[in-house]
């Protein structure tokens, strides 16, 4: 693995990069820990002495009282693949992590188990160590606190304080009183203090309100730092950078706490209380404060106290470029760190990113609960890449994550082992060896052989639309980028996926084994190049953007692709720029069968299995799933791309559509209990347990879509979200305005017929008899159920935005519901894609029924005879009545979806809709966009 990181970090380095920044690519990002020094720096490349610095991450360094848990992964994960990210676009980059080895909670737990300090700390310190190395993490230092250039530049900063400011802004001695936490390491405001019992004795105790911590009132001379006069200064920096930190909630919540709780800070303990630290080095009776030393650490690894002093030397790679740290320790960073450099008159850092935390099953991990993941199991159990595409994937800076072995088994057979691993070898390691070349497909490309053939293509046709994966593979960069500068491994991951899902759709539809068939005819031995081509070109876009996230499992696909290493940057990530990778099914060892345990994604254990049983397994056989199985895997990933995300919301700017999930079900329950409601939709009231009865059946059934109606995303946002979790802010109840329904019938001559003013039978849809074997109806149903959004637009709104997910969908919405029904007809529109569907005029051709195919002929609408207002609603978007009213008291109103696209309001309508994949709490955490 080692040399596969190293293979992938020097094809990333920049050619023309400084020599002393070219170590930072080339170093081999970990040593062995017999091998380990505390710091891992090159003296020569410190400080640095070229003009472009290094783009400068750090982790939080990890405390070592205990062994390391999968936050701690987590944290040098999302480092690691932004680091890797800048290397990814030919830029130089830095990663430093390490541990904080001092503080009383050291020194406690070196006492309980009878070792010194020094011994714990040294012991605890390579448990981390080995975590980065089996993490994968590239980081180019490892610092420990307890080293000597460390201690140094702590003293030396710590003089400077002393020593070096104006009597006003510089260190003071004094009494100090109050709350203290052992286990957090500080001291708490009285209003951030309340009475508790502690769990085993009943006993009660003091605890803060924002950790649950015990606090012990404490009352010693110390030495402080007047925070208190760095406040405006604080505030004034928070208002000249409102994204300082992200995500934009975290930087809120701490101008609240400096306005409100500021308070001067103890930066020393009682040397007689704590001896496990950094002594005052002018009054040794103290130990500077265990949060202070390391802060330092950043610098340290910059060259502080070493090599530069003051900020008019060369500070090497300071100031860092974004620092990563967990909510638990914000504060620390965003208020104590950067007004001690602003005392010193240093540089902040130019961005905090604060991320939250991970649970087990929706509870907070605890060594005396037993639920904490240990990540070298983790890993052994799911192997180093796949175990990082998880926590980028699911992870959360705005809600706490929750991580189930089955949420990782799920997304490993899914994502990575059909949507990527079986992807390949279809397409690459076809049964037969002597179907198709990807050289001879790449050649194709290059001689300019699709454009000549353009005439094959029918975009109304799935089978024969060979460019449909074009638009697909040309767009991913831009929103890849934009994820990626946003700091977001999440988004990005999503955008990857879809392009993945979209080429399996691809092959499912072009079918080049079938091509292959008609190979003796030139023009489709083009055709089949034409569709390898763009399905390998789809995996080698992906592999290259897969790599800071799996460096090993990417750069292994690009290997099987034969991509040169120096082809492996961003600027190649780009469809039809790289003419020199493929092979010949005549290369020797090629088109040999892979065995399933050599796969790109080879089999795993299952999630049931306990840890101790994983280890088993790993020395002996693994469960192996069927190639029948990834095949029919891949099928369903090709299903999902022509219906759509099957959790796919809708963004408008008056409405937000988000699927019916059971967190909605209440607030429903609540709408349905109202008279009014209950007669205009002709409904009984259900308990609540039907509801939620009602709910599930509604998401499984195959002729039923339904949507929650909220109010819309915020406009302030720079750019749509590309992922929203279910039960955040935006589709919480107090945002829930009503739903919208889509149901498929049947077409019955009986129901739909009636006599117009002429006499003659009419169903309000224009196409003879004969056309009408084969119909499906779709209904439309629409409930404002909060009276304040009502007469606001949001009724119109929400059915358009229903109307283009239907039309860009619904040979998907047909597909689903005949496969799920067992249905041995095929369900074919000539809205093969999404990417077709919205500009192509034509996009129903009814000939298709009358052969056993099914066709979705129009839409109708029933509404109660008084309801004038939906009436008015519907015949603006162009439904017309249809008959009289009914028994029931209602209209019938119709539309041809041959008109539905010429209607005046379509255009808009399109240019606003926008797709935005939607999890619901059950699949990963909450949270990705919140309040």
């Amino acid at each position: 693995m080692v040399s596969s990181v190293l293979r992938s970090l020097r094809g990333l380095r920049p050619a023309n990069s400084p020599a002393s920044y070219q170590k930072f690519a080339s170093r081999s990002p970990i040593r062995r820990p017999w091998q380990c020094r505390s710091i891992y720096t090159s003296p020569e490349s410190q400080p640095f002495a070229d003009t472009e610095k290094p783009y400068y991450i750090t982790t939080p360094i990890f405390y070592v009282n205990a062994a390391p848990h999968i936050g701690h992964l987590y944290t040098m994960v999302l480092c690691d693949v932004l680091k890797r990210y800048q290397q990814l676009q030919g830029k130089s980059a830095f990663l430093s992590t390490g541990t904080d080895e001092h503080g009383m909670k050291i020194q406690q737990a070196a006492a309980k188990e009878a070792v010194t300090p020094k011994e714990l700390v040294d012991n605890n310190s390579q448990k981390f160590l080995k975590l980065a190395h089996e993490g994968g993490i590239s980081q180019d230092t490892f610092i420990r606190t307890t080293n000597q250039q460390h201690k140094t530049a702590v003293s030396h900063f710590w003089t400077q304080l002393k020593n070096g400011l104006p009597k006003r802004l510089g260190l003071y001695k004094s009494t100090h009183k109050g709350w203290y936490s052992v286990s957090d390491e500080c001291f708490y405001p009285e209003d951030l203090i309340e009475p508790s019992l502690e769990p085993q004795t009943g006993k009660k105790i003091m605890v803060s309100s924002e950790t649950g911590s015990m606090v012990e009132w404490v009352e010693e001379e110390t030495w402080f730092f007047p925070l208190t006069k760095y406040k405006e200064q604080l505030l004034k920096f928070y208002d000249e950078n409102p994204g300082w930190i992200q995500p934009e909630s975290k930087m809120k919540e701490v101008r609240i706490w400096v306005e409100n709780h500021l308070e001067d800070l103890s930066v020393t303990r009682p040397a007689a209380r704590l001896s496990w630290g950094i002594r005052d080095p002018e009054d040794p009776k103290h130990t500077i404060y265990v949060w202070v030393d390391a802060l330092i650490n950043y610098l340290t690894v910059a060259g502080y106290g070493d090599k530069w002093h003051l900020k008019e030397e060369n500070m090497g790679i300071w100031p860092a470029d974004l620092q990563v740290v967990g909510k638990d320790i914000i504060r620390f960073h965003a208020v104590y760190w950067p007004a001690l450099l602003m005392a010193l008159d240093l540089p902040l850092p130019k961005k905090i990113l604060c991320h939250n935390h991970w649970t087990m099953s929706n509870r907070k991990m605890s060594k005396s609960v037993g639920n904490v993941v240990n990540p070298f199991f983790a890993i052994q159990r799911w192997g180093t890449d796949p175990l990082r595409y998880f926590l980028m994937r699911n992870g959360s800076l705005s809600k706490d994550t929750s991580y189930s072995n089955d949420l990782i088994e799920m997304v490993y057979l899914k994502e990575l082992q059909a949507n990527i691993g079986n992807l390949y070898y279809r397409i690459c390691r076809p049964k037969s060896s002597s179907k198709w070349s990807t050289t001879d497909a790449i050649e194709s490309y290059f001689a300019g052989e699709f454009k000549k053939n353009e005439h094959m293509v029918d975009l109304s046709d799935p089978r024969c639309n060979y460019s449909s994966l074009e638009p697909h593979i040309d767009g991913v960069l831009a929103v890849y980028k934009r994820e990626m500068d946003n700091n977001n491994p999440a988004g990005a991951i999503n955008e990857i996926f879809c392009l993945l899902r979209e080429t399996n759709r691809y092959v499912s539809d072009t079918e080049p084994w079938n091509i292959t068939k008609k190979t003796d005819v030139p023009e489709f031995r083009v055709v089949l190049n034409w569709v390898v081509f763009n399905s390998i070109e789809a995996l080698r876009v992906a592999g290259i953007l897969l790599q800071p996230i799996m460096p090993t499992k990417a750069g292994r696909l690009l290997d099987e692709l034969n991509v040169k290493p120096e082809r492996r940057t961003i600027q190649w990530a780009v469809r039809g720029t790289d003419d020199s990778y493929g092979f010949s099914p005549t290369d020797l060892g090629v088109m040999e069968k892979v065995q399933s345990w050599n796969t790109i994604f080879p089999p795993t254990p299952a999630a049931t299995h306990s840890d101790p049983e994983v280890l088993d397994i790993l020395g002996g056989i693994v469960e192996n799933p069927t190639k029948n199985r990834l095949n029919k895997m891949s099928e369903w990933i090709a299903m999902e791309a022509r219906l759509g995300e099957i959790d796919t919301a809708i963004s408008t700017p008056r409405v937000l559509l988000v699927p019916y999930e059971p967190h909605h079900v209440l607030k429903y329950h609540g709408w349905m209990q109202d008279p009014d409601i209950q007669e205009a939709t002709a409904s009984e009231p259900l308990s609540l347990e039907e509801e939620y009865s009602n709910q599930i059946s509604w998401r499984a059934a195959s002729d039923k879509l339904t949507f929650i109606v909220c109010l819309p995303l915020s406009t302030d946002a720079a750019a749509p979200p590309t992922l929203i979790r279910g039960d955040t802010l935006h589709d919480s109840a107090d945002h829930m305005v009503g739903d919208v329904n889509f149901f498929l019938h049947e077409y019955d001559p009986d129901e739909y017929e009636y006599d117009d003013d002429d006499g003659e039978h009419d169903d309000g849809f224009d196409s003879s008899d004969e056309e009408r074997d084969g119909w499906l109806v779709g209904e439309v149903d629409i409930m404002i159920a909060e009276r304040a959004s009502r007469g606001r637009g949001m009724g119109k709104a929400a059915v358009c935005a229903l109307l283009v997910y239907i039309q860009r969908h619904v040979r998907g919405l047909l597909a689903e519901g005949d496969a799920r029904r067992g249905s041995t007809s095929s369900s074919i529109i000539s809205s093969a894609s999404s990417a077709t569907a919205t500009t192509d005029a034509d996009w129903l051709d009814v000939n298709l029924a009358g052969r056993g195919e099914r066709a979705l002929k129009g839409l109708i609408v029933r509404i109660k005879e008084g309801n004038e207002d939906s009436r008015a609603l519907f015949q603006k978007l162009g439904f017309r009545q249809q008959g009289e009213v009914n028994y029931f008291g209602e209209i019938k109103m119709a539309l041809d979806l041959d008109a539905l696209l010429e209607q005046e309001w379509w255009a808009s309508a399109l240019e606003e809709y926008h797709e935005v994949r939607y999890e619901p709490p059950s699949v990963g955490e909450t949270g990705a966009i919140g309040p």
